[in-house]
């Protein structure tokens, strides 16, 4: 199932997308009660999709990011793929949903997009075996790892590169009935800016599975419910600039698109 964060009316409700009465109508969303990180049930409420404005389909403790996760990306920025997997964080406050702007930051010349997929964290869960891995995911949605590119390449850290506001976009919601089972064999994952294609893989292409990402995070830290891991980027990242829509879609997932806008 598709479940969303949304809001209408100034209110802020999770629920489940479904398709309306007839092709005519388009999806509507009904309205679950309490949140999709324990039972719910749907409370039978209807409202039309066009109806509500999407929000970040979750609000994470933390982002756990995975770097150089594809060969041939590691290979177009000059790095070789690490012996173990390299992780970084991205705060709670880069969070933005689709359609909401990218704001470039003012101390970068050089901003690139990378379409990621995104693991939901369902439960919390530490020290995770390999097997029960599937057990503690809630399920996947679209991941923009909007990247400062010289910035990162001039420190050491990359906590300005990759942490500031609004260069995590992620949705537009969280498909739970993706097996990592179909990860491994190969979802596709692209990237579009104003409509041409910049990033186009799959996501068998990853070098370390779900599974392996999970048991290597969970081995130093605790991963609470609505927590993030970006599972790394296909190759063809690229730079962004000011006007651009940029859009991540993942097959089996949807659509995030986003506008990137000027600091005003």
């Amino acid at each position: 199932m598709r479940i969303a964060r949304f809001s209408i009316d100034g209110s802020v409700a999770f629920g489940v997308i479904e398709d309306g009465p007839s092709a005519q109508d388009g999806p509507v969303i009904d309205i679950i009660k309490g949140h999709p990180f324990a039972e719910f049930e749907r409370s039978g409420r209807k409202i039309p999709l066009s109806e509500v404005r999407l929000l970040p389909p979750v609000l994470p403790n933390k982002i756990v990011a995975i770097g150089r996760n594809y060969a041939e990306h590691a290979a177009e920025l000059g790095n070789e793929v690490p012996d173990v997997p390299v992780a970084f964080f991205k705060p709670s406050t880069s969070v933005i949903g689709p359609g909401d702007p990218i704001v470039y930051p003012s101390f970068s010349q050089e901003v690139h997009h990378e379409a990621e997929l995104a693991v939901v964290i369902g439960r919390m869960c530490k020290e995770v075996p390999r097997e029960r891995v599937k057990d503690v995911i809630l399920g996947y949605t679209c991941a923009n790892d909007v990247t400062a590119r010289d910035v990162q390449k001039r420190e050491k850290q990359w906590a300005r590169a990759k942490g500031f506001d609004t260069s995590c976009p992620l949705g537009p919601w969280v498909e739970t009935g993706i097996d990592p089972a179909e990860i491994t064999a190969g979802l596709g994952i692209g990237c579009t800016v104003n409509g041409q294609q910049r990033q186009l893989g799959r996501t068998s292409e990853m070098v370390r599975p779900i599974e392996d990402l999970i048991v290597h995070i969970t081995e130093a830290m605790t991963l609470l419910p609505g927590d993030v891991v970006l599972t790394g980027t296909p190759a063809g990242v690229g730079p962004l600039s000011v006007g651009d829509e940029v859009a991540v879609t993942i097959e089996g997932i949807g659509t995030l698109t986003n506008k990137v806008i000027k600091r005003g």
